[in-house]
């Protein structure tokens, strides 16, 4: 009887409905621990919201993020059932036309009524759309890694028509038929456009969107020597700007911003912080500086191996927007070493299953878009903690825990991006089962004959 009720309750449901979901189970799980996970931490993590006297408490608090995960859980469960490979490759060319028609909105500081640029921090990286804050950057990298994987695609397949009507039509653009001009005008200048104008509003952003794009194109196979002249390109043009800087003609710009969080020169700062009058203009702008990250290597360092306990956190109470940019180094304090490797453990897994979903898909298009994908939940998470413990010549700037950390803009891109990643390992495994039911089909055949002869 006890048997019976197992398999009819609870447990026995989600037996059942386990069994006929035909997507990657473990990408889901995944999914799914992260979002507990964030519900935890983030009710855990927030009372300093509530004692800077926002006019919220950590009721609302918690029944805010619960409602972000349950629009999550419709975002991945709404692609995973009607997600079409199809409609995902039509609509992924548009990509890099939206992310330049936002940016273009945003670096010229446009106020177009119901869309306008927005500043944070001094530093314009949102639009406010219909008086709602959006992260512009979150859905940049999105954009991209699907707008690329539409090139990509595209162009190993020889097919830009555009291109090559122009080409047939119009004299003077005959070079749009030659595949290097085709390379430029639909993979590198979009990396490069996108790139420079997210440096305007965010060098730390450009680097890593900039990186997510350079390894895409790496991963698909195009030749490494026009890889490595674009590498080239790009280093000199950085270098270009540093020496710029040195000779003072960029003072003030956000490439001095760059090059302080690189050096992460906080033994400098803590001079200031000890040398200057208490309460003074340099002693604020110092301890705000060294507020987060001194902090969040203080909380790692008391997390311990076991961790203070759920609920225990001290620098929850002074490290600014801990439940964000500093969410690993919270759980750290809270659960220690032990939630460390399991935050640790189901990145990883998620890399190591996406890996496999990319090489059972029968088509290159949801092999590069997988790829991308994976790359940026996993490159964003290990960027989130290398962040966090302060390592070397990583830059010292704000990047999400993805699926974990507070925010609702980034919360929701993710909920996409492994919406996108069920549906096509959905497809993924329909192949795979075909092929082998083809493939058993045909030994069957083969041993008929052979017992014939």
């Amino acid at each position: 009887m006890a048997e019976e009720k197992t398999k009819t309750g609870f447990l026995g449901y989600l037996t059942q409905l386990m069994d006929r979901f035909s997507g990657d189970k473990v990408i889901f799980l995944i999914a799914l621990f992260l979002m507990l996970i964030s519900v935890i931490s983030v009710f855990s993590s927030t009372p300093r919201l509530v004692n800077e006297g926002h006019g919220i408490d950590r009721v609302s608090i918690m029944v805010s993020q619960l409602k972000v995960v349950g629009m999550g859980f419709v975002i991945i469960f709404g692609l995973y059932f009607f997600g079409r490979q199809d409609w995902l490759h039509a609509l992924s060319k548009w990509g890099f036309g939206v992310s330049f028609v936002l940016l273009t909105i945003l670096v010229l500081n446009l106020n177009l009524g119901v869309v306008r640029a927005g500043e944070i921090n001094g530093a314009r990286r949102i639009l406010i759309v219909g008086g709602f804050q959006v992260h512009i950057y979150e859905y940049i990298k999105l954009f991209m890694i699907m707008y690329l994987g539409w090139a990509l695609n595209t162009f190993k397949n020889g097919d830009f028509k555009r291109a090559k009507q122009l080409s047939e039509k119009f004299e003077r653009l005959a070079f749009l038929g030659k595949e290097s001009w085709q390379k430029v005008l639909y993979i590198y200048f979009p990396i490069g456009a996108v790139s420079l104008m997210v440096m305007m509003g965010s060098n730390s952003s450009a680097l890593f969107i900039g990186a997510i794009m350079v390894l895409m194109v790496m991963v698909g196979g195009l030749d490494m020597k026009d890889v490595g002249i674009f590498a080239v390109v790009i280093a000199i043009a950085i270098g270009g700007m540093f020496a710029a800087y040195k000779a003072g003609w960029l003072e003030g710009s956000r490439f001095g911003t760059a090059i302080g969080r690189i050096t992460q020169d906080d033994d400098a700062t803590m001079k200031i912080l000890l040398n200057s009058p208490r309460e003074s203009q340099d002693w604020l702008k110092a301890r705000g500086k060294l507020d987060q990250p001194v902090g969040a290597l203080l909380a790692i360092k008391e997390g311990g191996a076991f961790g203070k306990g759920i609920g225990n956190s001290t620098q929850k109470y002074q490290v600014p927007v801990i439940f964000g940019d500093y969410m690993f180094s919270f759980i750290v304090e809270e659960t220690g070493l032990f939630g460390a490797l399991i935050l640790i453990l189901l990145y990883f897994s998620l890399f190591a299953r996406g890996t496999l979903v990319a090489r059972m898909c029968d088509n290159y298009y949801d092999k590069i878009i997988v790829t991308g994908l994976i790359i940026l939940v996993t490159g964003q998470a290990f960027m989130h903690m290398c962040v966090n413990v302060h390592m070397p010549l990583v830059p010292q700037t704000g990047q999400t825990l993805p699926l974990v950390s507070h925010g609702t803009n980034a919360f929701l891109v993710f909920s996409v991006v492994f919406g996108i990643l069920l549906s096509i390992s959905k497809d993924a495994r329909d192949n795979m089962a075909r092929k082998k039911a083809e493939l058993e089909a045909e030994a069957a055949n083969s041993w008929t004959q052979d017992s014939t002869v």
